[in-house]
């Protein structure tokens, strides 16, 4: 099995994508679901934030308020770096456990769907090949405006507090042009899925992975029988 991470900038229709990806039959590793779902009432991280920012952070149902908490981070480095040590190492530790899953079922290959993968850096090493989904300024920022109800000062603020569409795009290994229609986004992913399909990456990948089996067994055999033959000189 190989890896493919999935990036892009905010409102530039990364999900739209994903979800095209998911329709095509590919599995999809979605981070932010990840992360919503580890900030659920009673979880360790849930626990922790509240902790961290006080209980004036939940809404009446006990839940976070992820827009008050996303201004708090959002304006405070301190308080941000605060959250990511709080919530990175469960949504990573998901995010593990749930490609272990794929791999043992035996899947051709997996999508990360990361919203931060460049900026992170965290995994970009264990990729096979990246995706970015752009769009033109201009629509991003109507896209946000309307999305989240964002005056266009705080939209612009959201897009500069990422990497540039125009950087990202410049280390991907495929750009999706998300500024046309759904049937032209649509043809592009199909383009995209065709080729990581045809790729024999998953069987270089298969082997690699036997060899190392292999080797770990050979290693365990050999340690065993100096022990038990080794017991039995001593007892002699």
């Amino acid at each position: 099995m190989f890896l493919v991470g999935l990036t892009g900038g905010i409102a530039s229709g990364k999900s739209t994508v994903s979800t095209m990806i998911r329709e095509m039959g590919v599995p999809v590793i979605d981070a932010d679901l990840i992360a919503r779902q580890i900030v659920e009432p009673g979880k360790k991280a849930w626990g922790r934030i509240k902790e961290a920012f006080g209980p004036d952070i939940l809404l009446e149902t006990g839940e976070i308020d992820r827009p008050k908490l996303g201004s708090i981070v959002f304006n405070d480095a301190e308080k941000r770096r605060t959250i990511n040590k709080i919530t990175h190492p469960e949504i990573y530790g998901e995010i593990r456990r749930k490609v272990l899953h794929y791999l043992l079922q035996g899947e051709q290959f997996v999508v990360l769907d990361l919203p931060l993968l460049y900026e992170s850096n965290k995994v970009t090493s264990y990729l096979f090949k990246t995706i970015v989904v752009t769009c033109d300024d201009e629509l991003q920022l109507d896209r946000l405006m309307a999305r989240n109800l964002y005056s266009e000062h705080e939209a612009i603020s959201r897009i500069e507090a990422q990497m540039p569409l125009t950087r990202k795009c410049q280390m991907a290994d495929f750009i999706i042009e998300n500024s046309g229609s759904l049937e032209e986004t649509r043809i592009q992913v199909e383009g995209i899925v065709r080729v990581l399909r045809a790729s024999k990456r998953h069987i270089r990948n298969r082997v690699i992975m036997g060899f190392i089996i292999l080797g770990v067994i050979i290693i365990i055999l050999l340690l065993t029988y100096s022990y038990v033959f080794g017991s039995e000189e001593t007892e002699v």
